[in-house]
């Protein structure tokens, strides 16, 4: 549906239509609308308004828009056949996965960070099902959060029992070449949690030792949690592996809150990333306007080259 209203735009619809012969990867001779120089990782449901409900579709238009990443919380929940059909969009339309939720994650109640052996193992068998999924959808990274704090343990010992369950789970992943990448989020919006900082997480990482465990360092979480984003990026560098973006306040898009993103992409960019940026964040602006919008925030907090 995309693709021909693409067409139409170039008054291409009848010539297409009369080359019965045409590719089915034609739209790929024409250039992406835009060429970013970061990886940014759009999700279901940004462009629906423009691209409309199908899957496929919105795959689609993210390429067609220049975006070469894309990320899927909830893929898990997909079916195989939307998976695997997913995968193959994408590997035509050359856009790379982001990561996925691995497990199931406890808001209210403690999990690895209580040591109780039988949680420990749900969550190692929730890494081995997810295994399976990043082999079919080509994904490298998988998002973990360890769960609510044990108000009952001192902090110290709930660091030991969480470091415990992530080597276990890095013993899964190492032999697939995986990476789970572990979110700190803010206080505010996830009271409670164990993960909150990027220190922490660093020391974390650096304590299991393993290129399977590393950071997802959330932009709109850190301006929260602690501020000092490029500096705590910096401190923290060799142990992310993955950024996510959204705005404060609102976790909007970025231009529409305080965070200078354009310095920090800069700061980003210049330190050599090649990973992915995901977009987990709304649309400041409904229906095909705020779609619209959220595309030219991109391409002005992106134009960071002198």
């Amino acid at each position: 549906m995309v693709r021909r209203h693409f067409l139409n735009s170039l008054g291409l619809t009848s010539m297409s239509m009369s080359m019965p012969q045409i590719n089915s990867n034609f739209s790929n001779f024409f250039l992406a609308k835009n060429e970013f120089n970061l990886k940014y990782a759009p999700h279901f449901g940004m462009f629906k308004n423009i691209a409309g409900d199908d899957l496929f579709d919105q795959l689609n238009y993210i390429a067609d828009q220049g975006f070469t990443a894309f990320e899927d919380n909830n893929l898990k929940k997909r079916t195989i056949e939307t998976q695997n059909k997913m995968a193959k969009v994408m590997g035509r339309r050359e856009i790379q996965m982001g990561v996925f939720v691995a497990h199931t994650i406890h808001w209210k109640d403690p999990n690895l960070a209580s040591g109780d052996k039988s949680k420990r193992q749900e969550f190692l068998n929730e890494i081995k099902s997810s295994v399976e999924v990043a082999k079919r959808i080509n994904a490298k990274w998988m998002t973990v959060v360890p769960g609510y704090k044990d108000l009952r343990l001192n902090i110290s010992y709930q660091t030991v029992n969480v470091i415990d369950s992530l080597k276990y789970a890095c013993d899964i992943l190492e032999p697939h070449g995986l990476v789970m990448v572990l979110e700190p989020l803010n206080f505010i919006n996830h009271p409670g949690l164990f993960l909150t900082e990027s220190p922490q997480a660093y020391e974390i990482c650096k304590s299991v030792n393993s290129k399977s465990c590393k950071i997802l360092f959330d932009i709109y979480h850190q301006q929260i949690q602690e501020g000092n984003l490029i500096t705590n990026i910096k401190n923290c560098w060799d142990e992310v592996a993955y950024f996510q973006i959204g705005d404060n306040p609102g976790r909007k898009e970025p231009t529409t809150g305080e965070i200078n993103y354009n310095k920090i992409f800069e700061y980003i960019y210049n330190k050599g990333f090649n990973g992915i940026l995901g977009m987990e964040h709304g649309n400041s602006m409904k229906g095909k306007d705020g779609e619209i919008a959220v595309i030219e925030a991109y391409k002005k907090i992106d134009n960071f080259k002198t």
